[in-house]
């Protein structure tokens, strides 16, 4: 289907990736930008928001690129605005931006925890506090908040500060919707599952003795024996920011072939 975003605008913060690669962000820009959406992609490093947005323009459609870090208010504050000044509105928030510092509550430290907690809920407190206005102004306002299957069941790998952050966000997801279901705006979380993505070479295959074992370990895990893609997280955020979901609010939904039906060492 095309054109199931027409004529709005969507802000997406952790809309780049490694130069050449496809992160779920860049991903789900780029597929706001094909079904139509003008789309503004916020991330901390420069290179990544301009690469995401130029893929965006290439294939037609519209975009900007704009620096801010998520725990910063100010820059968060001033990309919704250039956003809405550049655009005019803005109809949609995805939020894909996350952190997982490795440990259990005996190994992370404080300093670890807090950092892992104020991007991972942070962000999300801060992007929403952000466009809500705008939002309530205009009467309505979809938000896709990127979360993890890690919100709701052991993984495997000791990340006790990303498991808690994420379940924080599942819940987050659900009172904004409940707060606000009145007012036209909604509010769902998608859960990744096992999802071959850049940050994953980087984060976990280090516990693996070869990238050849974890991903083989990885799609055992998985009842359709295989990984998904940034593009399946991307498909499920543009379905959730359509009008095709006006009546979905409050939904945490597991995007992970499967793996959440589950009990682990079962499949």
């Amino acid at each position: 289907m095309v054109d199931r975003l027409k004529d709005k605008v969507a802000i997406v913060f952790g809309a780049g990736g490694p130069p050449g690669e496809w992160s779920n962000g860049k991903a789900t820009s780029v597929a706001f930008g094909r079904e139509g959406a003008a789309v503004v992609c916020v991330d901390r490093i420069a290179e990544a928001a301009e690469e995401a947005a130029q893929v965006i323009r290439a294939e037609g459609h519209q975009a900007i690129a704009v620096v801010a870090e998520v725990t910063e208010t100010e820059q968060v504050n001033r990309a919704v605005q250039v956003g809405i000044e550049h655009f005019g509105r803005v109809d949609i928030l995805h939020n894909n931006v996350g952190v997982a510092s490795p440990g259990g509550p005996l190994e992370l430290d404080d300093a670890a925890f807090q950092r892992t907690m104020d991007i991972n809920v942070g962000s999300v407190h801060r992007t929403v506090r952000a466009v809500l206005p705008h939002f309530l102004k205009q009467g309505s306002g979809a938000i896709v908040n990127v979360s993890s299957l890690a919100a709701i069941r052991w993984s495997g790998y000791s990340y006790f500060a990303y498991y808690a952050s994420k379940a924080a966000v599942n819940h987050a997801t659900v009172a904004i919707a409940l707060q606000y279901a009145e007012k036209g705006i909604r509010a769902n979380a998608i859960m990744p599952g096992v999802i071959d993505t850049p940050l994953v070479y980087k984060q976990i295959s280090a516990q693996y003795s070869s990238v050849e074992e974890m991903v083989a370990a990885r799609s055992r895990a998985v009842p359709m024996k295989r990984p998904g893609s940034p593009w399946d997280i991307a498909g499920a955020a543009v379905f959730l920011a359509s009008d095709e979901a006006n009546f979905i609010t409050g939904v945490c939904l597991p995007v992970d072939g499967g793996h959440a039906c589950v009990m682990p060492g079962l499949v």
